[in-house]
């Protein structure tokens, strides 16, 4: 059964494109893996501060487990004093085109930035919904912290 789209789901902006733009370039400029090999970069992210800066990371794979890309431009943000973030997207080298975050890149979003907006594919094009909405019935961190 097709996943259905959350309520929030919008179709992009022309800023939107051009944060996934800013994720496809940056991994294309470092990924370190071929067409049919594993490399330890292999993902790119950009995220979108409220005040329009961009900032991106790659991924760093190891057997041993290792930040996802979104991870990497999310502390790239804060590195940078961005406290308030708009969007975010993560993009795979070889064209392989927007993906859709992992369990935990969605559980560390829906903690820490519920309001997001994630880019993903949508059944027809592209769209955005909300971090929250990635993860229903999410595992409360905040609420065990009592």
């Amino acid at each position: 059964m097709p996943a259905t789209l959350p309520p929030s789901a919008t179709a992009l902006t022309d800023e939107d494109h051009a944060l996934v733009e800013a994720a496809r370039s940056t991994i294309d400029a470092v990924t370190d893996a071929g067409p049919d090999e594993d490399g330890v970069h292999t993902m790119g992210a950009a995220v979108r501060a409220a005040d329009g800066r961009i900032f991106t990371g790659v991924n760093v794979f190891h057997f041993t487990g290792g930040p996802c890309a979104e991870l990497v431009a999310l502390g790239a943000a804060r590195a940078g004093g961005a406290t308030d973030l708009t969007h975010v997207v993560a993009v795979g080298n070889h064209g392989r085109g927007v993906t859709s975050p992992c369990g935990r890149d969605r559980q560390v979003l829906a903690d820490l930035h519920p309001h997001v907006r994630v880019i993903l594919r949508g059944p027809d094009d592209l769209v955005s919904v909300t971090a929250d909405e990635l993860l229903p019935f999410a595992y409360d961190h905040g609420a065990e912290q009592v």
